[in-house]
């Protein structure tokens, strides 16, 4: 008979994460938003159950933070004790957001839970029917920072064991986009002879590798406008000769983000009627929350703007879009008016505008900005600024100020 085990692999779950800059949402859509993280566990716990998964893999950062809030580790609590109920195991790590050492009121897990409960890399067995099938080797962060390659820790134990998974939290050596937590090279995982690995840390879903199986299954629901689309994890079955993983979307709300092009709207209601079609187009069997960028090359649409009639357009769209059943809202919009503004070129001969504009294009947003990082109340809530936000903000503030200036 052939061996086979099946398991759902997780990671980021980020319980009780606060999400930043979406509290002027309507309360009711802010409670449901605030609450989505637990949604998409409890989907995740559902999932496992529907599929009669042997055990459930979670890859760290469970908790947003390393001071794991009591409500975060009850309703963990109470979805790992309804896994037991089906006799369901999970095995989970720490990651750099919830290291142990931050941790001071830990919350006791029911008996079907099995923690790597040190940065040195161990391993638990996994037995069906008193035959043992599966070695699952992790290990969690102590504190807030892995900084050293972990991957010549994962050294397999018994090979009479039929599948040996490694769990890691970290990110390839060469990744420039994120942190290198606990860095590796994926000719280094192949050469371990592991038949999965389960990594966590990188919110995009992606398959780095299919044999063996190199699997990101990416966070269970989006906290921001840079994660957008479906969220959830790899439903995986597991043969002597055979892999099988399917992605389930799991996510309570969905990170959205639509472009519409208003060029021909030559009238405020027809932007409103054109808005108003394009949200009701979009199919999605889970609530929304859009980024709406607006395209145009119509100059009367700056004009617009400047007299807020956009900001008015938008909140008449969003009333009756807010109270379907799976709602949409129009969290954040941005108007492109492709005219190309080059303020050094529009009032040359002027010295006090080319001044401006001098002073304007090589201004420090950053710097400008920056006492508000340092605050801690106001760092929850804000995102790190690219280079391109920075660029745009600078445009946008120099055409508004010299448009405002020689305004007639």
């Amino acid at each position: 008979m052939v061996k086979q085990i099946s398991f759902l692999h997780a990671a980021d779950l980020h319980l009780d994460s606060p999400y930043k800059g979406l509290s002027y949402t309507p309360s009711a859509i802010f409670e449901q938003i605030r609450e989505s993280t637990f949604h998409a566990l409890e989907h995740l716990v559902d999932a496992a159950i529907r599929k009669q998964v042997d055990f459930v893999l979670i890859t760290g950062d469970l908790f947003d933070n390393e001071r794991q809030s009591l409500k975060a580790q009850v309703r963990l609590k109470r979805a790992f004790e309804k896994l037991e109920a089906y006799h369901i195991n999970v095995y989970m790590s720490y990651g750099n957001h919830d290291y142990i050492k931050g941790n001071i009121h830990p919350v006791a897990y029911p008996s079907n839970v099995y923690i790597f409960p040190e940065e040195r890399v161990s391993h638990f067995t996994y037995t069906k029917n008193d035959e043992e099938l599966a070695a699952i080797y992790g290990f969690s962060y102590e504190n807030r920072a892995v900084l050293q390659n972990k991957v010549s820790e994962y050294e397999i134990k018994d090979d009479t064991i039929p599948f040996h998974i490694g769990m890691l939290h970290g990110s390839i050596q060469n990744n420039t986009e994120h942190d290198h937590y606990a860095p590796f090279q994926l000719s280094e995982l192949e050469r371990r002879n592991f038949h999965y690995w389960a990594l966590g840390h990188i919110h995009k879903r992606q398959i780095l590798k299919e044999d063996p199986p190199v699997v990101y299954s990416g966070n269970t629901q989006g906290r921001h406008r840079k994660e957008t689309g479906e969220k959830g994890c790899y439903h995986v079955i597991l043969t002597e000769n055979d892999v099988e993983m399917t992605f389930l979307p799991l996510q309570a709300i969905k990170f959205t983000s639509i472009m519409v092009d208003v060029d021909d709207c030559n009238d405020i209601f027809e932007l409103e009627k054109k808005l108003q079609t394009k949200i009701e187009q979009i199919s999605s069997d889970v609530p929304s929350l859009l980024e709406l960028t607006l395209l145009s090359t119509n100059e009367i649409h700056k004009e617009w703007t400047r007299e807020s009639l956009i900001d008015e357009v938008i909140e008449l769209v969003n009333e009756p879009a807010t109270v379907k059943h799976n709602w949409f809202y129009i969290y954040k919009y941005e108007m492109k008016i492709n005219t190309p503004f080059n303020a050094m070129n529009s009032y040359t001969g002027d010295p006090f505008t080319e001044e401006l504009v001098h002073q304007g294009e090589n201004f420090p947003v950053k710097t400008s900005v920056g006492e508000l990082y340092l605050q801690k109340k106001a760092r929850r809530y804000l995102e790190v600024l690219s280079k391109e936000e920075e660029e745009t903000i600078k445009q946008e503030a120099l055409e508004l100020v010299i448009n405002e200036l020689h305004r007639k």
